[in-house]
Order: C-alpha cells, then structure tokens, then sequence
C-alpha cells in the first residue's frame, strides 16, 4: 500500500452532509429519474449487486451542475482560508470517482480525491483503512459530520466538525481531539411546513364546493369531506417533496424558488425521500373510510400530478391545462367523497377559472425572467416573446368563467336550488371585478407566481370571499 509523508498534515474533508449541504448519490438518483424515469426499473438490479455498483451505474448517466450545489459557505469559507495558508486538502467521499472528481475540479482546493470506485463503496471502516494505509496512524485531520465518521475520526489527529448532530458530540469528544465545530442547523417545524407547503392546503377547499352547492348538508357528509380533505393534503404534500427533489436544479436558479428547504439545503433529501412514501400510505389509509370513487379520483390525481412534475411541465400549454385539471379534480373527488353527481356548470366554470390562474403563474415567472434579463424559463418551453399571447389566453379564459357563472344562473338548475337566484347575478360582477383585477396585479409585476398564495394574503380577495358567501346566503 502507498504511504505518504506531508508536511503539515492533510485536512481530509467528507463530501456529503460536510462539504455540501445535500447528498450527492440522492441528487444524482432524482436526476436520473428526471431526465430517465425508465431506469427507475433497474435500480432494484444495480443495488442487489452492491451500493458501490448502484452509485457508478447513476454517475455515469447523470452529472448535477456543481455550481448550484448546496455548498456549506462557512465551512467552505473556513477551507479556502486553509487553502491559503498551504494546508494540503483531499475530498474523502463514499459518492463515486465520477461525481466526486469534477465536484474538485470545479472547486480548485483539493490536491487528491478519494471515492468510491471499482466497486467499494468508501465510506466508514473502509475509509478509515484508506487513509490510514495512506497516511498513517494520526496523519491526516478530518472533517465530517456523521455517527460514521466517528471510526474514522478514532485514527485522525484532530476532528473538524460540521452539522454533527448534538447527541454525538460527546462521543466524538471521547475519540478524538476536535479542532474546530461547525454548528448543526437542525430543521425545524417550519422548515417541514414549508416542504410539505402546508399553505398550498388551502387549495383543497375545493374538495367542499359540490358539497356547499349542494345544498345537503348533514354531519356524515361534512365528516367525509373532512376525510378528503386530510387525505388530498397528505397525497398533495407527498408530491410537492417528489416536485423539489425533481426540479433541484430549476429551483436553485429561481430568485425565490432556491430558498426552498431542500434546494437551500436546509432539509435533508434523505428525509424527504422518506416522507414521499410515508405520506402517499397515510392518504391511502383515509381512503379506506370513504367510497371507492374518490380512491380512484386521488389516484388520478397522484398520476397526473406525478406526471406534470416529471415531464408535462416541460411542454407549453399541455403544462397549464394540466394545472387547470389538477385543480378540477379536487373538485370531482370532493363530489365522490359524498357520493354527489358532478354539475356540468361547476366543471366547466372551474375549467376556465382555473387554466386563467395556470395563465397568471406562467405570466407572472415570464415576467420575472424579464425582469432579471432571461430570455427562456428553467425548465419550461416558454419565452418572454409569450407574454402577449399569454396575457390574451389567461384574460379570455378568465372571462369565459364569468360566462359560464351567467349561463348557469339563467338555468333551471339554479332555480331548483336558489329560492331568490336573481341574487346570484351579483356574483357576477364580483368575479369580473376579480378576475380582472388579479390579470391587472399580474400585468403590473405585482402578483406572487403562486396565484393562490396571492389570493389568500391579498386583503381584497377575501372581502371578495366574505362577499360571495353573504350574497349566496341571501339567495338561499
């Protein structure tokens, strides 16, 4: 074995958790499933002949662009001061050669790269036994941040710690001298809120409309709308963690979208991974209390979900319209949830409603590529030469909506339920007034590019709400 004898002593430095806030085998595993949802079949292969073959068969089909990584900036700050003063750096990671490498070139600090390759996975004992064949017994310092890195951290001089969490703090007091710690930033509450972007819940309101309008109330009913609620906000939750672990990169050059936990770093992809599963069976789980036909309307609604983040998102137009059908279909499950024949009026009025909101939020991100001087939006086949057309489409839809509400109000349907539906007319002039009004906030570069997000924290839309619910009572 090759031993090497260097003055001042090398500063090992681990890769995933220390170097980068993320996880580079995760990264480069959602990446393929991403740009080769296929290969999703043979992982299964690749991990039964070892995790070492796992990890060369994924590195050597995708590459994650090194610059957007998560890197720990005080950690990397500290390491390029070492650099300065001479203090020989090498990238000891269990991620493979062909990943590691090019994540070291395009840093310029390390003088050599340890990796797994040639199927050895390198990580824990046998990372130890690399460095100290290579360096010897206390010849090299070392930098991780995980329970294990404690074995390779019994043989080093000193320990440099990052993000460890606190409950292994005084083991590795115990096996080694620390050097200098980097303090963990544990995720909190919020930080899940956000991931599971329990805000976007809201959404699911819709589930209750068929049951509203229907005009029959009762405890059974309201307790199985309560039921899909809970059930589509956990499946809905569940897809947004796949959307971010998918759309890493898109994300991390978005202004706002790179604050995001798992594209900041500040959530583990690990844990979210997860998550995804666990929160589709807890769904499933809520199912089993409600009728078949809203079983089969999540499932479809997973699907499609599933099916616009890893591919339908790329399309212009196919991507809105899947929008606009993905919040349809909150509505269609809220009427199987109760067992309620879905209204011709109401699909057709959210159809329209809601491809124009699909047209605000692409509006709204081509307007922000403007802004920042992009021409094309990550990720999506849209251009800023769109603007026009896109306005024009969202505007129309918008105003289709109001049609329909007009239409259905003139209907014998309306009459059956309303004691008084000419009342219903002043819904009329309420949802023009809004939907023009979000186009003009749009128009102006002051709409959030998640509409609903704006609808809820925008004082105006909710008079508008509180509005709407005294005109319908008052036709009642």
């Amino acid at each position: 074995m090759e031993s090497f004898s260097l003055t001042p002593i090398p500063l090992c430095v681990d890769l995933d958790g220390t170097l980068i806030r993320s996880d580079l085998l995760v990264e480069s595993f959602f990446l393929l499933l991403k740009h080769r949802p296929l290969c999703l079949f043979l992982v299964p292969l690749w991990l039964w002949r070892g995790k070492a073959v796992l990890k060369y068969e994924i590195a050597r089909r995708v590459q994650p662009d090194y610059a957007l990584l998560p890197y720990d900036t005080a950690f990397l700050d500290w390491l390029r001061a070492e650099h300065a003063r001479g203090r020989p750096l090498w990238l000891c990671t269990a991620s493979h050669r062909l990943l590691a490498e090019p994540l070291a070139e395009h840093l310029g600090l390390f003088e050599r790269v340890l990796a797994s390759e040639d199927g050895l996975n390198l990580s824990g004992a046998r990372k130890r036994e690399r460095l100290v064949a290579a360096l010897g017994e206390r010849g090299y310092d070392y930098a991780g941040n995980a329970a294990i890195d404690l074995e390779v951290w019994r043989h080093a001089r000193h320990a440099i710690s990052v993000d460890l969490p606190a409950r292994l703090r005084p083991e590795l007091a115990r096996v080694a001298t620390i050097e200098r710690e980097f303090a963990p930033r544990p995720a909190g509450l919020k930080v899940y809120a956000q991931a599971l972007r329990l805000h976007q819940w809201v959404k699911n309101l819709l589930i209750f409309l068929p049951l509203l309008l229907s005009h029959q109330i009762d405890v059974r009913a309201i307790a199985a709308s309560l039921t899909a609620f809970l059930a589509f906000g956990l499946c809905a939750s569940s897809v947004y963690l796949l959307n971010d672990l998918l759309d890493l990169p898109s994300d991390r050059r978005h202004p706002r979208k790179r604050q995001r936990p798992f594209a900041s770093g500040a959530l583990g992809l690990v844990r979210g991974a997860l998550l995804i599963p666990a929160l589709l069976a807890l769904a499933g789980l809520l199912c089993l209390g409600l009728p078949a036909e809203f079983f089969g309307m999540l499932t479809l609604y997973y699907a499609l979900t599933v099916a616009y983040s890893v591919k339908l998102k790329e399309f212009v137009l196919i991507d809105v319209i899947a929008l606009a059908g993905l919040y349809t279909s909150r509505i269609l499950a809220g009427a199987a949830a109760v067992s309620l024949h879905n209204s011709f009026w109401l699909l057709a009025f959210s159809v329209f409603l809601f491809l124009s909101l699909a047209l605000v939020k692409r509006y709204a991100e081509l307007r922000e590529m403007l802004r920042r001087g992009r021409e094309r939006a990550s990720g999506r086949d849209y251009s800023t030469h769109d603007l026009a057309l896109l306005q024009t489409l969202g505007i129309a839809s918008a105003y289709n909506s109001v049609l329909v509400l007009a239409l259905y109000i003139n209907s014998d349907t309306s009459r059956q339920l309303y004691a008084r539906p000419e009342l219903i007319w002043l819904l009329c002039p309420v949802l023009l007034y809004w939907v023009s009004r979000v186009w003009l906030k749009t128009h102006r570069d002051e709409m959030h590019d998640d509409p609903v997000v704006f609808a809820v924290r925008d004082r105006a839309s909710r008079w508008l709400l509180f509005a709407t619910g005294l005109i319908v009572l008052a036709a009642v």
